[in-house]
């Protein structure tokens, strides 16, 4: 990428540091919590996942936008190769900018789509030499510069779930088997996981009140942001693991039901976001690779006397998931529809729908 066709503009990190890039996108100031991602491909979906809501992407891949931006497809009700309906990052940073993109899907470059989407994008910038740094003083606030300065912003402080949720009831097929998807930022390739099998979505609000709702399964989505802020949902989950109906929650999800059976969450160093993350299952030998998008995790000293550690992460040893020792209840840090990403773990979808089946006496 020619620098001298782009316009300048600094990436300015709340301990003072500061690098120089070009921008290939929105041309506007930003601020927000920058961390980075160390997959090599998927940045359509990477960036429309609800999960990056208020950060700064560092793609750590050394050049990006080779195949361009997939044109726009409907399934079901769902755009193909997106996993929401528009960019939600603050803004993208990536050290090579490939301006010439050549894949037979391509309807558009990644910098016409941000511009487009009005989201800021440097490249020109060292992502490793960053991406070291972040590693060092772990996820920190950020913004970019191009004029007039604006201050730091921090999207944990906010509601960000609210943000992404929808706002009215959303039904997709017509299954036997209801299951109500509490939607906190759901990736759109967790509802078409979830069509596979004779199933009929009922996606509601994040704050919704399910009560007096009909429905044989119950399934908490990924979202972004610290899960503490999210007490109404909370608050109907407690409800919810009074009763036997079959529950799954996945990233936020399982956070959510975390905090709801009484275990408490932290706020991890830099997060973990990547295609390839490591798991084990507890009490066996199988690992698996997955697809992880979060900054906060389940303490595992505080998992309360019914429920035990399902998976953990094999880099760190963080929790990566629970299960309710006698209850159908179960949940994933990781991503089982992986999109991008390995599809090891995207069993665990149908092992919720046959334990929907096994609830209903099927």
């Amino acid at each position: 990428m020619k620098s001298k066709t782009y316009r300048k503009a600094k990436l300015i990190l709340e301990d003072g540091t500061s690098f120089s890039g070009y921008s290939f996108g929105y041309e506007a100031s930003v601020a927000g919590e920058i961390v980075f991602n160390t997959a090599m491909t998927g940045y359509p979906e990477s960036l429309t996942d609800p999960s990056y809501e208020g950060q700064i992407l560092v793609l750590t891949y050394p050049s990006v936008g080779n195949y361009g931006v997939p044109r726009t497809e409907i399934h079901e009700r769902l755009p193909v190769g997106f996993e929401s309906d528009h960019v939600h990052i603050s803004a993208l940073i990536v050290s090579d900018y490939s301006e010439k993109h050549s894949h037979w899907n391509a309807a558009k470059s990644l910098g016409q789509w941000l511009k487009e989407e009005k989201v800021p994008a440097l490249s020109g910038i060292d992502t490793r030499k960053l991406t070291k740094h972040i590693r060092e003083k772990g996820a920190m606030l950020a913004k970019i510069i191009f004029d007039e300065d604006i201050p730091f912003y921090n999207p944990n402080e906010t509601n960000l779930v609210e943000k992404v949720s929808i706002r009215e009831k959303q039904i997709y097929g017509s299954g036997r088997y209801k299951i109500l998807l509490i939607d906190c930022g759901v990736k759109n390739n967790i509802i078409r996981y979830l069509l596979r099998y004779e199933t009929q979505i009922i996606r509601v609000p994040w704050d919704y009140d399910y009560s007096k709702d009909d429905y044989d399964g119950l399934f908490i989505s990924n979202g972004p942001g610290d899960p503490q802020v999210c007490v109404p949902t909370i608050k109907h989950l407690k409800t919810s693991l009074l009763q036997d109906k079959p529950i799954f929650g996945i990233c936020l999800g399982h956070q959510l039901i975390s905090l709801a059976s009484g275990a408490q969450t932290y706020k991890l160093k830099f997060g973990h976001r990547s295609h390839n993350q490591p798991v084990i299952e507890a009490g066996t030998n199988k690992a698996y690779l997955t697809s992880q998008n979060h900054g906060f995790a389940v303490d595992d000293d505080s998992i309360q006397e019914d429920w035990e550690i399902y998976f953990s992460n094999l880099n760190d040893g963080s929790n990566e998931g629970i299960k309710h020792k006698s209850k159908p209840v179960f949940t994933t840090q990781f991503h089982p529809e992986a999109s991008g990403g390995p599809t090891d773990t995207a069993f665990l979808f149908g092992t919720f729908v046959d334990e929907i089946k096994k609830w209903k006496g099927h």
